[in-house]
C-alpha cells in the first residue's frame, strides 16, 4: 500500500466484504460512467492504484463480473450484491472504489460529479485522448444546512 496518502475503510452493504484503500487523489476524482454496464449500476467511482487497495475480509465471497472485451473486472459481494470495486478497462493499473462503499462516504455528498463517455469507450477510438466527458450528475438537496 501507498505511504503517501490516509488508509480509508470500506466494505459492502452486510459487511462481509471490507476493503482498506488509499485514494488516489482522494475524493477529487470522483466521476460516474454511461456505458451500458455503469448506467444501470449507477454508482460514483473514485480511483485508486493496484497496490492500493487490500481486501481484509470476505475476499472468498467477491464474485466476478467481466463482459465484452472482458478486460474490465467489476467486483460484487455475493452475498448482498453491492458492487465495491473495479479494475478499469481505460486504466488497467487502476481500480474504481464505489464511493458510497467508503465508510463516512455518501454518493450525495458530490454536489456534482462528471460523467465519462463510456458508450465509446477510449480504447476503441482512433484518436489519442483520455475519455469525454458526456455531463455532469448534480445532486441538490431539499434540506437547508
Amino acid at each position: 500500500m501507498d505511504s503517501s496518502a490516509r488508509p480509508l475503510r470500506a466494505s459492502c452493504h452486510c459487511g462481509s466484504v471490507q476493503l482498506k484503500v488509499r485514494l488516489t487523489e482522494g475524493l477529487t476524482t470522483a466521476r460516474r460512467c454511461n456505458c451500458s454496464y455503469c448506467r444501470m449500476r449507477g454508482a460514483v467511482a473514485v480511483s485508486a492504484e493496484l497496490q492500493d487497495i487490500e481486501v481484509t475480509a470476505g475476499e472468498e465471497l467477491l464474485t466476478l463480473y467481466q463482459f465484452n472485451t472482458l478486460q474490465a473486472k467489476h467486483y460484487f459481494c455475493s452475498k448482498c450484491g453491492i458492487y465495491t470495486h473495479h479494475q478499469r478497462r481505460s486504466n488497467p493499473k487502476q481500480y474504481g472504489i464505489n464511493a458510497a462503499c467508503l465508510e463516512g462516504v455518501s454518493p450525495f455528498d458530490f454536489g456534482e460529479v462528471p460523467v465519462n463517455e463510456g458508450r465509446i469507450h477510449p480504447k476503441d477510438q482512433s484518436e489519442e485522448g483520455g475519455p469525454t466527458i458526456a455531463g455532469y450528475l448534480r445532486y441538490l438537496s431539499n434540506t437547508a444546512d
